[in-house]
């Protein structure tokens, strides 16, 4: 197990696109302090850097989905999966390197997002607003998400050996999931009722119109469901992560802890019975 993490490490350390990963999400960072500084400073508003510091939990997802699928799409189409084999290497040993040099990977990359906004916007904003409390669930809870969506990544790469298809698989899923999370968060905020209005007719006469109610408001058990989806999503997660709007904040980790257990063990049992060309 240490020859193959020092392996996949060695590996890491030379890969380009887990340069441009941490590149990318530092260069995130630093736009969206910058970003919303000079907006703080055009418009006179008050701004909290509590408002964007955990923005990169919806990034970090896509930018890990497409470090991930490459990454091991190379261990298939150089043939270092079947070398591996051959020098006497365990499946269960190979796939769990691989899953640890992609969460690694996934958690050097949202570090570099963490060191840059933390650099550049607590000098600007000052320190958090929200309780120390709620910053550190929602900072632990953004790293397990992290591992989470490494785990999914790794499962859907390790399983598909062409890596063209691996790499698209992965990120319409990534992404499939990400537009399942927005359309949750946009049917549950929908309001319940439509307040009512004035307004003045062509006769010139003031008509006032009551509230209405919303059609499309979700409610009962259907509600309970989204909520539930939102919650054990990883995308759904990133989302109530980024507003630190997550109402079940403690439940939230959880989730991630077995999407990951659940991803790994079925990733390895089908890893094991795969036919390696």
């Amino acid at each position: 197990m240490n020859r193959l993490l020092c392996a996949n490490f060695a590996r890491l350390k030379k890969d380009k696109v887990f340069w441009l990963g941490i590149l990318f999400m530092a260069g995130y960072g630093a736009f969206l302090i910058f970003g919303n500084y000079m907006d703080a400073k055009r418009y006179g508003e008050r701004f909290y850097i509590d408002n964007i510091f955990f923005s990169y939990s919806i990034m970090v997802g896509i930018v890990s989905a497409v470090f991930c699928c490459l990454f091991l799409g190379t261990e298939y189409s150089d043939g270092t999966i079947r070398n591996k084999l051959m020098v006497g290497h365990t499946r269960g040993r190979i796939y769990l390197a691989n899953l640890i040099v992609c969460t690694a990977a996934g958690l050097l990359m949202t570090l570099s997002f963490l060191i840059t906004a933390a650099g550049i916007g607590f000098p600007l904003f000052g320190f958090f607003v929200a309780k120390g409390e709620t910053v550190l669930a929602t900072l632990a809870g953004t790293l397990l998400m992290v591992i989470a969506f490494t785990s999914v990544f790794t499962f859907l790469s390790m399983m598909i050996q062409n890596k063209a298809v691996a790499a698209v698989t992965v990120v319409m899923t990534v992404f499939v999931l990400l537009f399942t999370a927005i359309y949750l968060s946009s049917a549950l905020n929908s309001p319940e009722m439509y307040e009512g209005y004035t307004y003045t007719d062509d006769e010139g006469n003031v008509v006032e119109q009551e509230a209405q109610p919303n059609p499309s408001y979700v409610s009962g058990t259907k509600r309970k469901v989204y909520e539930a989806l939102m919650d054990i999503l990883p995308t759904g997660q990133s989302l109530q992560y980024a507003t630190m709007s997550a109402v079940h904040v403690w439940q939230l980790p959880a989730y991630s802890v077995l999407i990951a257990i659940v991803t790994t063990g079925a990733g390895i049992v089908v890893f094991r019975k795969k036919d390696i060309k």
